[in-house]
């Protein structure tokens, strides 16, 4: 047995074969994880057949073909991120484009020469058995110059694979460390498709990583795991190549694929062995104590991941949230949508004189004088329960509405918006994201409801008088609940709140029967009550301004906090027991709402905030906030957990008066 393993190598062909396999398999573990982490398989596949025009004009002239591929699989990766950039194709349509393009152009060139008949044969699928003895420097200087550049970018590769926005505040400077990425993808191809060939690398390059990840918790153990995996497909491709006289590169790539099979087996084994070890026993015990009979229906199969997959049309899903700031200039009407994650600005258009600017996450609704004006942001999350999924489509404009929109709700199927006139007008949200206004299915209002929020599939609703019902499919029903004269209205992930005139109200219930909690004011607290509240997308707690006051709102603990802020101007909260307060004189500070003492405070206006017209606004998320200032046409971006630290000032073509956050 032994023989058979070890007499392959005592050819030095073979031998040289397998240093040159190895050093490759550890090549492509540097760069298949990444190449796996961001997604980038169709575009690894497409650079190894855009490098074809590149060698075939470099055997042409003479030249190395190494270069001649590098240059062509690089051409490839700048010419699908410029079309991506500049126009509305998707970059799978970009790489599958330029794809044909480049494939075509080196069939081209290679017919001119009947001589590259052998030559193409082993660049689509190698001939590792005719590593020459330079080969594994090369791949050697190769594997070095990937590991300084893996290891020196390290921070900034897992930053913009995980989070863009994040990478470009802390100045890692995502712009170059995309780029980087894929010169190393290139680099990692050019150096092994002498091993395998342009048609099976990607198999070495995301095969074994593939695999690591399954077992592999971290970065480095992902890579290092994949490179043992790829040595490992190496050697068994070469000993099953020399005994059954198959070809070489393709026993390899073919190897380091059906080892990913057999570890995804395993794994599915590992995590599912004691469901089927109580499966079987359930089995056999029910089917001892029956004796006999007709088994019971199988239940039905849930899906792999514990949930239906989500998909819409015509919008990309993302493995995170992106984050983009929907701005207008309330003069002119003038609308923009912003993204913070590549800091570029789309124009939308201009609608005159807008009063105010509302959002649901993901459209923007803007009252003009003649009703509203709805712009899809091109950016949301859709919220499945239990997880998020995380969509992307361009920017436009979807349509208009008769009446002047005051207030917004809105759930992942209707939207409720509230007219300054008092009426209601309820929308498809489904039906928003094809352009078209229309009204929800089997959903409407009584002339006399004053304020409603979407709640999943049902509405909660306030009447004139400050009685409550819920409205689903079968009519209304009423709520024992009371909110008279509603000022403001928001939806959390688990409930929908009501600000009233003598408190706030949450009803909460999910999909059963709704239960109504009332939260009155404190008895202390001044006669002038906030107007409007703000609060982190989804969060149960909210922070409002008033009669030189910061209210704040825990609804989930029922409980009211005001903190004594005579010069506040706008404030939020990210419902972790601060909140955040922009000052008059152009100062930012973040207050404990248990101590009621501001904890930091850091200059972010040049000077003082007028007092007349529109108001900042504090938009926001999980991680940042958005403060707006139109006169110098910027938008600050504050690290509101590390000291209220300004992330970055992001410039604006429009004066952003008025401002909502999308997208997170």
């Amino acid at each position: 047995m032994m023989h058979w393993l070890t007499e392959p190598f005592e050819a030095d062909v073979v031998l040289r074969a397998l240093a040159a396999g190895v050093i490759a398999a550890c090549l492509c573990a540097l760069v298949g994880c990444w190449v796996l982490l961001r997604g980038s398989v169709f575009l690894g596949e497409a650079m190894t057949h855009g490098m074809l025009p590149g060698v075939a004009l470099a055997a042409l002239t003479g030249l190395s073909l190494m270069i001649g591929g590098l240059v062509a699989a690089l051409v490839m990766a700048v010419g699908v991120a410029a079309i991506g950039r500049s126009s509305k194709l998707s970059s799978d349509t970009a790489i599958g484009l330029l794809l044909v393009g480049m494939l075509a152009l080196g069939v081209i060139v290679v017919s001119h020469s009947q001589s590259f008949a052998v030559d193409l044969t082993a660049f689509l699928f190698g001939d590792v058995l005719a590593v020459r003895t330079t080969d594994p420097v090369v791949l050697g200087a190769a594997l070095l110059l990937t590991l300084a550049a893996v290891i020196i970018g390290h921070r900034a590769f897992v930053a913009v694979t995980f989070d863009p926005r994040k990478a470009a505040t802390l100045g890692l400077r995502p712009q170059l460390a995309i780029p980087a990425v894929t010169v190393l993808m290139a680099v990692a191809m050019v150096a092994s498709f002498h091993v395998v060939g342009t048609l099976l690398v990607l198999g070495l390059l995301v095969a074994p990583a593939a695999t690591a990840l399954t077992w592999a918790r971290s970065i480095p153990q992902v890579m290092v795991l994949a490179a043992l995996v790829g040595s490992a497909a190496v050697y068994v491709g070469l000993v099953i190549s020399w005994h059954a006289g198959t070809a070489g590169g393709a026993t390899i790539a073919g190897v380091a694929v059906l080892m990913f099979f057999a570890s995804t087996l395993l794994s599915v084994i590992r995590r599912k062995w004691k469901q089927v070890s109580v499966a079987a026993a359930s089995v056999c015990l029910v089917a001892g104590c029956a004796g006999g009979g007709t088994p019971p229906p199988p239940s039905e199969e849930p899906s792999a991941d514990g949930h239906d997959d989500v998909s819409v049309e015509g919008a990309r899903e993302l493995d995170g949230p992106l984050t983009k700031l929907v701005l207008v200039d309330p003069a002119t009407g003038e609308t923009s949508v912003y993204d913070a994650v590549d800091e570029t600005e789309t124009a939308v258009g201009a609608y005159g004189p807008v009063a105010s600017l509302t959002g649901d996450g993901r459209f923007a609704y803007l009252r003009t004088e003649d009703g509203t004006t709805i712009v899809d942001a091109g950016a949301w999350t859709f919220d499945h329960g239990d997880h998020y999924h995380y969509f992307a489509t361009d920017p436009a404009v979807v349509g208009t509405l008769d009446a002047p929109g005051a207030s917004v709700s809105a759930s992942n199927s209707a939207v409720a918006v509230e007219s300054t006139t008092g009426s209601v007008e309820l929308l498809d949200r489904e039906a928003l994201g094809e352009r078209t206004v229309e009204p929800p299915t089997g959903l409407a209002v009584s002339d006399d409801i004053v304020s409603v929020v979407p709640y999943g599939s049902r509405l909660v609703a306030v009447a004139d008088g400050g009685g409550m019902q819920v409205i689903g499919d079968d009519g209304p029903a009423e709520l024992s609940g009371k909110c008279p004269n509603p000022a403001w209205s928001m939806p959390t992930r688990r409930a929908v709140v009501f600000g009233c005139e003598t408190g706030a109200v949450r009803v909460t219930g999910g999909g059963g029967e709704l239960a109504v909690t009332q939260l009155p004011f404190p008895a202390d607290a001044p006669t002038q009550r906030p107007r409007a509240m703000s609060h982190r997308d989804r969060a149960d707690v909210f922070a409002g301004v008033a009669d030189g006051h910061v209210w704040v709102l825990d609804s989930r603990q029922r409980s009211w906090v005001l903190i004594s802020v005579p010069d506040a101007v706008a404030v939020n909260t990210a419902g972790d027991g601060s909140v955040l307060v922009l000052h008059r004189d152009g100062t930012l500070g973040m207050f404990d709402v248990n101590t009621r003492a501001e904890t930091a405070r850091v200059p972010i206006f040049p000077g003082d905030i007028p007092t007349d017209g529109l108001q900042p606004v504090i938009d926001i998320d999980s991680d940042r906030a958005y403060i707006n200032n139109v006169e110098a046409r910027e938008v600050y971006e504050i690290d509101y957990a590390d000291g209220l630290r300004i992330a970055r000032t992001l410039s604006t073509q429009v004066a952003p008066g008025l401002m909502v956050e999308t997208g997170r």
